[in-house]
């Protein structure tokens, strides 16, 4: 496993080559698994109509691989964790190149939702260890910033620029959409082999796996994905619906025992109590699954009521993808001096903007003046909160401790947008009335979605807007050796934000200290990733 003294030292500012490629093939293989979750998008009708699918089975298309993906996180962190963050990552890639290869040959809808699957489930495994590699090669503080400032840019722009880049193969044929990435993979594997240095694992003696707790909460969280999924075709209310639900729940009780009482849990529930983690992953929850959700309709009211084709749904997207390329890799300075809460909240401010200006669509909407303003304000919205959810997630986390931190975060984004994906999928269903009616009858179907949408958003906002209250010292999180130590600091400060002084260290470190970062310039908001400003 990598520590920061094998890559990056505490107080080096200047990267080298070896580690401008290792963040290069991270930032690779990131952007491939945001372009894959995408790319799908623009290229759904052409899908349904070849495949033979209808909106329901469509969704899982989507579904289907954030099921893999959101379900197998966790476990997927604490793999890098414990059997070294390199081959996790680097076997979990090879996998997905296989899988995008099989997904562009099969003829039938079920095979290529299997294949959507397994391809979650590898990057399930990708996304964290390649976070946690960048966490604990590099110093948290500016340094830190400034490196995940460049991957989650990375992310963000694999996401938005998925759907310009799947108007263009869709026109070409919507397979090329699913094997575009196994080459592209192939080489990033390679690349990786050769530029992610091996480096020293820490000793494991006396540290499990919490096999358990790997069982429950993955099986906790599969199921609940699949249920939410499938309920609007078994029916909400529908004894199979509230059956799954009760199994969730029990499956999350027996999680939660579980992990209170392992030696070596697969969380350590204690990071919960700290505010800004709660926030950070219910802000991606919220964030990613709203836009999920919209990206789904947007899709589908371009191409069934405005008749567009994939290649101009593509460009309709454009000027998002394009702004976030432009601006999210200028984040890290803007994280250093506003600190992430207050970042994250311009982000929602501008997500909400756009999808409320958006809800003035209609049979024949004025590009320019209808659906560009929303575009505009998404783009921004991703450049600012992307980067900055992530540095919030993973500051001050110890370093064996950064892939679960990072499968928790990336957990939260993917459950968040399969619920809510759901939720709207649903909302259309029950508005549809029959497959009747005509255009304006699909835009009625599509609105209240819209509405719903949007309301996921403001829920965001007002989460991320309660961390702007407070104006008290905020404390790190703790990082305690023992679990009378843990027990000791519990009740100090308001539950932690960023930074433990490491295990066994004597006190938390006030917030207004610098951070770790070898140099009196660091960020000085532990729990912001940024300066304090009143």
């Amino acid at each position: 496993m990598t520590s920061p003294s094998t890559t990056v030292p505490r107080t080096e500012e200047r990267w080298s080559a070896l580690q401008w490629g290792t963040l290069f093939v991270l930032c690779g293989a990131l952007f491939l698994d945001a372009l894959d979750v995408s790319m799908v998008g623009v290229a759904l009708p052409s899908i349904g109509d070849d495949l033979h699918l209808s909106t329901n089975s469509l969704q899982w298309v989507v579904s289907g691989y954030i099921l893999g993906y959101g379900g197998l996180l966790l476990l997927g962190g604490r793999a890098a964790d414990l059997l070294g963050r390199r081959r996790v990552f680097l076997i979990a890639l090879g996998i997905f190149a296989v899988a995008s290869l099989l997904g562009g040959l099969v003829d039938s809808g079920s095979l290529l939702i299997a294949t959507r699957f397994i391809k979650g489930l590898s990057a399930a495994f990708t996304a964290p260890a390649g976070l946690s590699i960048i966490t604990t090669s590099f110093a948290e503080g500016p340094v830190r910033n400034r490196a995940l400032t460049i991957y989650s840019s990375c992310g963000a722009t694999g996401f938005s620029m998925g759907l310009v880049l799947s108007g263009f193969l869709t026109e070409a044929g919507w397979r090329w959409t699913m094997l575009l990435p196994a080459p592209v993979a192939l080489i990033a594997l390679i690349a990786g082999l050769k530029l992610i240095p091996k480096t020293p694992r820490d000793r494991t003696e006396g540290r499990g796996y919490d096999l358990p707790g790997a069982v429950t909460g993955t099986a906790s969280m599969l199921l609940l994905v699949f249920t939410v999924v499938s309920a609007s075709s078994a029916g909400w209310a529908s004894a199979r619906t509230l059956g799954s639900f009760a199994a969730v729940a029990a499956l999350l009780v027996a999680f939660v025992a579980i992990e209170h009482r392992s030696s070596h849990p697969l969380i350590r529930l204690a990071v919960l109590r700290s505010s800004h983690q709660v926030r950070a992953n219910l802000g991606g929850a919220t964030f990613f699954g709203s836009y999920i959700g919209f990206q789904f309709l947007v899709t589908q009211y371009l191409q069934n009521v405005l008749g567009y084709s994939a290649m101009q749904t593509a460009l309709a997207f454009l000027p998002a993808g394009s702004l976030v390329a432009i601006l999210s890799t200028r984040m890290g300075p803007i994280v250093d001096r506003f600190g992430t809460m207050r970042v994250i909240a311009a982000g929602f401010a501008s997500l909400v903007a756009g999808y409320a200006l958006f809800l003035r669509i209609d049979l024949h909407p004025s590009y320019p003046a209808v659906i560009l303003p929303s575009m505009l304000l998404l783009g921004a919205a991703f450049a600012l909160a992307f980067p900055s959810l992530n540095i919030q997630a993973t500051n001050g986390v110890r370093d064996e401790e950064q892939g679960m931190v990072s499968g928790l975060l990336n957990t939260s984004f993917q459950v968040g947008g399969a619920i809510f994906l759901a939720v709207v999928t649903a909302v259309v269903t029950a508005n549809t009335g029959g497959h009747g009616g005509g255009r304006q009858a699909v835009l009625d179907s599509y609105r209240p979605a819209l509405w719903v949408v949007t309301g996921i958003g403001v829920v965001g906002l007002l989460l991320t807007a309660s961390g702007l209250r407070s104006r008290r010292p905020s404390y790190g999180i703790l990082v305690a050796s023992s679990a009378d130590d843990e027990a000791r600091w519990a009740v100090r400060g308001e539950g932690g934000s960023a930074l433990g002084a490491g295990a066994g260290s004597a006190a938390p470190v006030p917030a207004a200290a610098p951070v770790a970062s070898g140099s009196a310039s660091g960020p000085a908001s532990a729990s912001d990733g940024g300066a304090v400003r009143d």
